[in-house]
């Protein structure tokens, strides 16, 4: 067959990228959770006949990146009993190929002329799957069994009529039924509109010529993986993040990454990860081979299709029992934040001194928690959080992020619109604002974070997930520095305040919630920085007079805040003299 030319091999991407988009247009359309309709906590994916994942254009990287696993899982289970017209579904991490319980995954066969061609597929987060605590996240877990319904990979759909048993059962196990029931019917409609589009694109082809396009779509993402890592210099390189609390008590645990440089690939080795923990934040091998590719991929380029060819050339090693290879039946909920946030961070510092110019500051953890319990008509509703989300770092030519959310979405999470939030639920926001002197000093300075307030007008339960809220988690490169740490607290109506728990589950009368996020690290020396571009930052409010001296040397004069360039010379000669430049 004559082989397929680079043009038509780059229009045959963006068509599948299309596709994926299209189908979370309808997604984030019809489901009827504001978890996917305004936040876009879901992903859709495309898989070859193989299994293989040939394009993750929409949605959030951690989901898709052990994709690969599910649909594996998939043609082993059902081999021969694949048929136009099924939908096949999981979420467990030890047997169905998932991240974690909360992302259900609909898989969708599609077929040409009776010939399994592809897979379309949607993953996405339910906002409540049964379990230990309402949303899905359960602090409290110390296994799996009190996280959810677990559920191996099942026929929902056989032949076009859906399973109501099995469909029965999901809703039974869930606080909030209503949704979850209109969120799988809107996953079942995105997944067969892009069965529907891949199956006109796919027609002028013909089956054969589809499958050569994958083939050499896989064989595209291996080479430009290869030429990347051919520019580093061959070794092996060491990096490491940390916990410091297990959900229980507090903790030293590590993830270690040792990454190998090869000419022709890589090896990720976490020899000398932590044992898995007691509580919630251990990872599933899906999840940890997803966040590799993530932490791989966004350090060396975007230019990388992101695709399962790029694994061809990685090798995971992941100690069975670890952190990152957790042994049932461990609780792994958090996986996708905390420990994947972890294990891109020390993959970003292991190669940070192959390719400095490529380096990346840390990111801050998350400060904020999840809130439930009957709205004002008895309705049950399941809100996170998210209008106080952690600042990016730093990179080189750009400051970070001032809030992006979570570092394993990489802005694939749309943070809630405040109107739309306040209508959602029976909140009223009162406040939400950038941080001032929240982001790491630098050349190019962190992302600053938001502190938000919102009055919770009936009582409600809380789901605390503080993970910013103890030592500092961002890091500085290249003389840049680490960000601060965020903060959770609460006032009641009689004015009195408390402190909650970092993590923990409670039930709480009304009260008014604020939540202050931490930033994102710095890239390069403070003192580098234009005076007139600290100027700016403390006019409009991202760094205070006092810090621009203290952390950039630049000095401000009067009310007015004009710049005084001779002192301002002075101050960073007497900072370098001291020792401050790295």
């Amino acid at each position: 067959m004559k082989a397929i030319d680079p043009i038509s091999l780059a229009l045959g991407q963006k068509q599948l990228d299309h596709i994926c988009r299209t189908m979370g247009w309808v997604m984030a359309r019809t489901a009827r959770s504001p978890i996917f309709s305004q936040s876009h906590d879901f992903s859709c994916f495309i898989g070859s006949s193989a299994g293989q994942v040939v394009s993750q254009a929409d949605g959030i990287p951690i989901h898709t990146g052990g994709g690969g696993i599910a649909l594996s899982r998939l043609l082993e289970i059902f081999a021969g009993r694949i048929n136009p017209g099924d939908c096949f579904l999981a979420n467990d991490p030890y047997v169905a190929g998932g991240n974690h319980l909360p992302d259900f995954t609909i898989m969708r066969p599609v077929f040409l002329d009776g010939t399994l061609i592809a897979f379309t597929c949607n993953r996405a987060h339910q906002s409540d799957i049964g379990g230990g605590a309402a949303g899905t996240y359960n602090p409290k877990a110390e296994e799996i069994f009190h996280e959810g319904l677990r559920i191996p990979v099942v026929k929902l759909v056989a032949r076009g009529e859906i399973q109501d048993d099995i469909w029965r059962l999901i809703l039974l196990n869930s606080r909030t039924p209503d949704l979850l029931d209109g969120d799988l019917r809107a996953m079942l409609g995105s997944t067969g509109i892009g069965g529907k589009r891949l199956q006109d694109m796919a027609t002028p082809l013909g089956a054969a010529r589809l499958g050569q396009l994958f083939a050499s779509l896989l064989d595209w993402a291996e080479e430009s993986f290869v030429a990347a890592i051919r520019r580093l210099k061959p070794g092996t390189y060491r990096g490491e993040d940390f916990f410091d609390h297990d959900c229980f008590e507090t903790i030293d645990a590590r993830i270690k990454a040792a990454i190998t440089v090869g000419a022709d690939g890589v090896l990720v080795d976490f020899a000398g990860t932590s044992p898995q923990m007691r509580g919630f934040k251990n990872s599933s091998l899906a999840n940890t081979r997803s966040a590799v590719l993530f932490g791989l991929v966004s350090f060396l380029g975007a230019h990388i299709p992101r695709n399962d060819g790029v694994f061809r050339c990685v090798r995971v090693e992941a100690p069975e029992g670890s952190l990152v290879n957790a042994k049932p039946p461990a609780a792994v909920t958090s996986a996708t934040t905390y420990p994947a946030h972890q294990i891109i961070h020390a993959i970003w510092q292991a190669l940070s001194p192959t390719a400095p110019e490529l380096s990346c500051a840390g990111w801050s953890r998350i400060s904020h928690c999840n809130t439930s319990g009957p709205d004002e008509d008895g309705r049950y509703y399941v809100a996170y959080q998210w209008l106080a989300q952690p600042g990016a770092g730093a990179v080189k030519g750009r400051d970070g992020f001032n809030v992006m959310g979570q570092i394993t979405t990489l802005g694939g999470l749309a943070l809630p619109d405040v109107e739309d939030f306040e209508t959602s639920y029976p909140f009223l926001v009162e406040r939400q604002e950038f941080v001032t002197d929240g982001g790491g000093a630098g050349r190019y300075r962190g992302g600053t974070g938001a502190e938000a307030t919102v009055r919770v007008r009936y009582p409600a339960e809380y789901s605390f997930r503080g993970e910013g809220n103890g030592n500092p988690t961002s890091f500085g490169v290249l003389g840049g520095r680490a960000a601060g740490v965020g903060s959770c607290s609460i006032r009641y109506e009689d004015g009195s305040s408390y402190t909650p728990p970092r993590f923990g589950v409670e039930r709480l009368p009304s009260l008014t919630l604020t939540i202050r996020a931490a930033g994102g690290g710095g890239f390069g020396s403070p003192l580098d920085r234009p005076a007139e571009e600290v100027l700016n930052d403390v006019l409009d409010g991202m760094v205070s007079p006092e810090k621009a001296e203290a952390d950039y040397g630049v000095v401000l004069k009067d009310k007015n805040l004009q710049l005084d360039e001779a002192a301002t010379r002075d101050c960073r000669q007497q900072l370098k003299c001291n020792g401050r430049r790295i």
